[in-house]
């Protein structure tokens, strides 16, 4: 693409012949002829019926709107050029802009900082208080609960002289088994980690054992048995962390085997084999899993229904604090509302992804998930700060100025007033037709939500902890009621078009279209919910009994995806969805990128008649028209061998060099002779199960997370051998310790934000508590308190050193990544919705398919916004050496990144409503109409794509760039004169029609408008991220 600068074009003259290509001087910046002669003089833009009401916000948002660059006549034809307009960038005004940005903070950043000492101590209080009453008084205490008794029974077991001598040396296995797949989940949950860590200690120890015999199977063997178990751990640890990486589902299993590895490799090494070792630690970790299976399914059995209950609950709570009108645009609640169009695909995956018992059938609640996002997304398509109910106020007072006039007068006087008067008059009678019949639609779609959740929460048996509100009886009379009131709102509609006091440019009033763009997507809404109710009573008319269900979820996906626990206690939450999100995202971009376009308008006009190049035309249409891309070309041989070294550049090759490299460097001790018998002694292998534990293969993990961990090893380090030694290893007074010590650090791991440095506080306290009693006084309790300690914060610092030096993740870094990534998917979403929905030809009407596909779309790319804050809240988390982070520059462009998206999506749905009227205007129309639209959607991708480079690259963004709002005024220009031709040709096709059209089209424009300030706010806000490049002084020639 190129500008106009230093280009050749082809002038055409007054008969519209074609002139040589002739160079001209582009310097002069005057008004044009054609400006001058549709001036208005002075009148005011905001209120005149004739004036699109986009097109004041144009003005509103060009410099200087008087300016004109005179093209005198010129336009380029080339494919794959374009005509740009430049002005001088607007002044920006940092302290309001940053006043702005603030508003759009998530909550957690409005906050106090977490590592500022002065509110340390009153945040510690406040979240004891949080803790203390959410155990207490929510369904986390019994959860809680659950985890603890399966910890606390197994280590009991290990107190238990007899029990201890049989299980062996390390008994403290069982507890770590009861720990690692604790029983604080549904029961499938518990099933699934029970049957994934069993075969994980399987193949950890089948493993283990193959290079235990070797290593001791010749003499030559026995000459290198450090060599031999180095060699096999390496290939051991190597393969399963890339199948951590890779595949999420096997957590579980991987992180057993890799314990069970270390424990065969690493602990009591000696040339001599003693196979009892294996059984030592095979047997406890399935009885430990036989105890917390036994818990999860005896006590308060959770049948994997609760959560998918409580996430419809807590979105149709949110959907009915959005029903809420009239009230201020929200960033708080839109944010929650598409957080919750996020959880409710994940809940539905959490629930067909394992075993479960409900009464629910997975495909039934894939559906209402469907429902509900539709419902979701029709929510937001709404501005909640209408003025419809406030203007009813006014018309009694109207009416009281009119009693006793005569209408003739009256209507004489209001032509001669201000235009001001008339618009009262218009929106007076519209609230007088649809105020009424809104708030009876209002209440009727609140009520049906409601009862729609009070049916959810029957059906999935959650009545006693959730209180719904109403009996379950109650949907039909609430569907009734909404039919009522849509067809009460119909009527009234009808009415309201139908009215002849209505004039016929009420509609190009830009109060009168938010009116009605308030009213028509409200009722499109309460379709959304009357299908909604529709299912949800169809589900409870058929009154399924609690069934088993199996996993439904398709086998290669599961893969990819586990239950909501073992995210929780996998850590890095917020880094995992970012990043999948992230690759999903892109492998559906680039699929839609890869499609080729060919554009309509110039598909039959770029080949004269008789051209055999046209067939290639017609094939390339007949390619973009399809929504499958081209099939590649077949692999070569050296191509696959080039994707399989490229693969090993990935995160999954480098999580695992950081991985063998640590652990083989920390585990030389134990094969070397000099340092065998203190590291048995001191069982010091627990260092590199903690760095298997500790690491993981997306966070870095933050100074705070350091801090705490080695805290919590502290702490449990020196509680557990105050247990120990408080009654000289009686096992009442170790049994109390661990009661009071464990049901804080249990919630710290299975409930809180903070999930590894609650679980290495509780492997510390249980491996010095118990190792001390299993010791049998070979080492005082000193010794074993600070040498196994130690042992925990080697690991942890190994692990975290590791992760900062080698291939770091620095949240701030990854957000400009983000922010540039969702700015080019921006682009490629702009250019498919202007080609699929509003520039195609009619035999390339997008279809039913193609809204569902942009729907789906739509729903990743919400997700990714969704992701992309959380990513924000985690650079608070980080110390920066050279200034604090500023998150306010950051926290805007994600906000216009949004808003930009959200006008899109009003573009494609806006489009569907009044593109008929388009597909009117002649062949010649169109293609004189080409070039401007060519410019237009040209400079809005040229924008995207040079901001997401200088985010990228990290690099000043150019001074002047191309100017959408020129771009796009002239192209309304010029539509407004077509409109006016096409206006006085067309026949009425009917008041309805023409008035819904009419509002559409307006909405769609004012939409584009808005696009192109959001581009404004994404300028300002990236020059404020990455910085304005200074104009270079270049020597003149």
């Amino acid at each position: 693409m190129k500008s106009r600068f230093s280009t050749s074009y082809r002038v055409k003259n007054s008969k519209e012949q074609l002139l040589p290509s002739t160079s001209v001087h582009f310097g002069s910046y005057s008004r044009s002829i054609d400006q001058l002669e549709t001036s208005r003089g002075d009148g005011h833009p905001d209120n005149t019926p004739s004036r699109n009401p986009s097109q004041a916000q144009l003005d509103h948002l060009l410099p200087n709107a008087d300016a004109c660059l005179q093209t005198y006549g010129i336009t380029e034809l080339r494919d794959g050029f374009f005509d740009a307009t430049f002005y001088r960038p607007q002044h920006r005004n940092r302290p309001e802009m940053m006043r702005k940005a603030s508003k759009t903070l998530p909550l957690a950043l409005q906050t106090h900082h977490p590592l500022s000492f002065k509110y340390f101590f009153p945040r510690q209080w406040k979240e004891f208080q949080g803790f203390a009453r959410q155990i207490s008084t929510t369904r986390s205490g019994i959860k809680l609960l659950k985890s603890f008794l399966s910890f606390f029974m197994a280590y009991v077991t290990c107190l238990i002289p007899v029990s201890r001598h049989w299980l062996g040396r390390y008994c403290h296995i069982l507890t770590l088994s009861a720990l690692l797949n604790h029983a604080g989940r549904p029961i499938g949950s518990q099933i699934d980690g029970a049957i994934l860590t069993i075969l994980g200690i399987v193949a950890g120890l089948s493993w283990g054992s193959l290079a235990l015999w070797v290593s001791t199977s010749t003499s030559v063997a026995r000459t290198g048995y450090g060599g031999v178990l180095a060699t096999f751990l390496i290939v051991f640890t190597a393969a399963v962390a890339w199948l951590r990486c890779s595949f999420m589902r096997l957590y579980q299993a991987v992180i057993s085997a890799g314990i069970s590895i270390c424990y065969v490799c690493l602990a009591d090494t000696s040339e001599a084999v003693g196979w009892q070792k294996i059984f030592d630690y095979g047997v406890p970790w399935v009885l430990g899993q036989a105890i917390a299976l036994v818990v999860s399914c005896v006590i308060v059995p959770d049948s994997g229904t609760r959560s998918l209950v409580l996430s419809f609950h807590e979105a149709l709570e949110t959907i009915g604090q959005g029903l809420i009108f009239p009230q201020q645009d929200n960033f708080t609640l839109r944010n929650d509302l598409a957080w919750h169009f996020v959880r409710l695909s994940t809940a539905v995956r959490d629930f067909t992804i394992e075993i479960s018992v409900s009464r629910f059938d997975p495909e039934d609640v894939r559906c209402v998930r469907n429902h509900l996002q539709s419902v979701i997304r029709a929510l937001l398509a709404i501005d909640p700060n209408t003025s419809l109910f406030t203007i009813s106020a006014v018309i009694p007072a109207a009416e009281e100025a009119h009693v006793g006039t005569d209408k003739t007068q009256s209507r004489h006087a209001t032509e001669n007033k201000d235009q001001v008067v008339d618009l009262h008059e218009i929106l007076s009678r519209i609230a007088m037709h649809l105020t009424s019949p809104t708030k009876a639609l209002v209440q009727a779609i609140n009520a049906c939500t409601i009862s729609c959740d009070n049916v959810l929460i029957y059906l999935g048996g959650q009545h006693h902890s959730l209180h719904p509100s109403h009996t379950p009886q109650d949907i039909p009379v609430s569907l009734q009621a909404l039919s009522t009131a849509i067809a009460t709102f119909d009527a009234a509609d009808l009415a309201l078009m139908s009215d002849p006091k209505l004039p016929p440019l009420a509609s190009t009033y830009r109060e009168v279209v938010a009116l009605f763009l308030f009213v028509h997507p409200l009722r499109q809404l309460a379709d959304k919910v009357q299908i909604l109710s529709e299912k949800i009573l169809d589900m409870q008319q058929r009154r399924r009994s609690w069934s088993l269900h199996l996993p439904s979820y398709p086998l290669y996906k599961q893969l990819n995806r586990t239950n909501a626990q073992v995210r929780h206690d996998r850590g890095g939450l917020t880094a995992g969805f970012y990043f999948r999100t992230k690759e999903q995202l892109e492998r559906t971009m680039g699929d839609l990128q890869s499609r080729p376009f060919v554009p309509a308008a110039r598909q039959e006009s770029v080949h004269p008649p008789g051209d055999t190049s046209a067939n290639t035309s017609v094939q390339l249409k007949a390619t973009a028209s399809s929504n499958k891309p081209a099939k590649s070309e077949q692999k070569t041989l050296r191509y696959k061998l080039w994707e399989l070294l490229h693969r090993l550049q990935g995160f999954e090759a480098r999580f695992a060099l950081k991985v063998v490299l640590v652990t083989t460097l920390l585990s030389v001790p134990a094969w070397l002779e000099q340092s065998r018998e203190w590291w048995n002694d001191f069982e010091l292998w627990w260092t590199v199960v903690t760095v298997w534990l500790m690491t993981h293969p997306r966070v870095s993990g933050t100074f705070q997370d350091l801090a705490a961990r080695l805290i919590c090893v502290a702490i449990g380090a020196v509680w557990g051998g105050l247990a120990f030694a408080a009654g000289d290893g009686n096992p009442y007074v170790m049994a109390v310790f661990a009661a009071i010590f464990m049901i804080p650090m249990m919630h710290r791991y299975t409930r809180s934000g903070h999930p590894r440095s609650g679980l290495i506080g509780c492997i510390s306290f249980t491996v010095i508590s118990l190792g001390a009693v299993a010791d049998e006084e070979r080492l005082s309790t000193t010794t074993i308190a600070w040498t196994r300690g130690l042992a925990f914060a080697v690991g942890i610092f190994a692990s975290i050193l590791t992760n900062w030096i080698m291939w770091p993740f620095v949240a701030r870094h990854e957000l400009k990544k983000s922010l540039a990534t969702m700015m080019l998917h921006l682009a490629i979403l702009y250019r498919s919705v202007v080609s699929k929905y509003i520039y195609y030809a009619e035999e390339q009407a997008p279809s039913i398919a193609d809204i569902e596909r942009s729907e789906m779309l739509e729903g990743r790319l919400r997700e990714g916004f969704v992701r992309i804050r959380q990513l924000l809240e985690l650079t608070r988390h980080e110390i920066r050496l050279r200034a604090p982070f500023d998150p306010l520059p950051y926290s805007a462009l994600i906000e216009a990144c949004d808003r930009f998206f959200e006008h899109l999506v009003e573009v494609r749905q806006s489009s569907l409503y009044f593109q008929h009227s388009l597909r009117m205007n002649s062949r010649e129309v169109n293609d004189s109409l080409t070039p401007y639209r060519r410019d237009a959607v040209a400079v809005m991708l040229m924008n995207l794509y040079i901001l997401a480079s200088a985010l990228r690259t990290n690099q000043p963004v150019p001074r002047y760039m191309p100017s959408a709002a020129a771009a796009r005024k002239v192209l309304m220009d010029r539509m407004e004169e077509v409109e006016i031709n096409r206006t006085q040709k067309k026949a009425d096709s009917g008041q309805e029609g023409r008035r819904w059209a009419d509002v559409y089209r307006y909405a769609f424009a004012s939409a584009l408008t808005d696009i192109v300030e959001q581009l404004q706010q994404l300028q300002k806000y990236t020059k404020e991220v990455t910085g304005e490049a200074a104009l270079s002084t270049l020597p003149m020639e």
